[in-house]
């Protein structure tokens, strides 16, 4: 029976919504102190996709389960979760997740099993893999009613920064995928900021 209390998507688009808007005290500028870094995590919704995007680091879990549950969500109602690189800050709460399958640069997780990774997710939800921070990068492409959103990681940190990516694994491979993101996309979801508009 048709649980009438979960969200009923009206439109048959897919459909983005932040959970956690993302922060690091971290500015690349090459004086590091003590660091405080939280990614961006967002829901993303198509028909029976309900997926979750970077479930990284929090100061309490209940901050992911309190924004679930502003969409009438709850963990166990993911279904999948998606990981745009595997630095520590953006995978540290997939565990929240037991039942969903993980979808990362090596292939889609379920249970102990593993299989080759699917980069056309649905018509409207596709990945590409984008390099540099993170030999392991990758970029979720959302097309929404509003235009293509890309939810990069940490391709970007926040809007066009960091000009000099300290911790990138490549920096020219970097400025490639940058280049790829910004050709693509029409909204751009950090790895540690809100989302923004790309300027054409």
């Amino acid at each position: 029976m048709k649980d009438l209390n979960k969200p009923i998507l009206l439109n048959y688009m897919a459909q983005i919504d932040i959970l956690v808007e993302g922060y690091t005290s971290d500015d690349a500028s090459g004086e590091y102190g003590e660091d405080t870094t939280a990614c961006t995590m967002c829901l993303v919704r198509e028909k029976d996709i309900i997926m979750v995007t970077d479930p990284g680091t929090l100061k309490n879990q209940d901050i992911m389960r309190d924004a679930l549950a502003k969409h009438g969500l709850t963990v166990e109602d993911i279904n999948i979760v998606f990981v745009t690189h595997m630095h520590p800050d953006h995978v540290r709460n997939i565990g929240m997740f037991p039942t969903a399958k993980m979808i990362e640069y090596f292939g889609e997780w379920e249970e102990d099993r593993c299989e080759d990774r699917n980069d056309k997710i649905s018509d409207d939800i596709q990945i590409i893999e984008t390099p540099g921070h993170s030999f392991s990068g990758l970029t979720l492409l959302v097309k929404t009613d509003k235009g293509k959103v890309a939810i990069c990681g940490d391709v970007f940190w926040k809007e066009g920064l960091p000009d000099n990516d300290p911790y990138a694994d490549d920096v020219e491979k970097l400025a490639e995928s940058r280049k790829k993101v910004l050709e693509v996309a029409d909204f751009i979801i950090p790895g540690h900021a809100g989302e923004y508009k790309v300027k054409k």
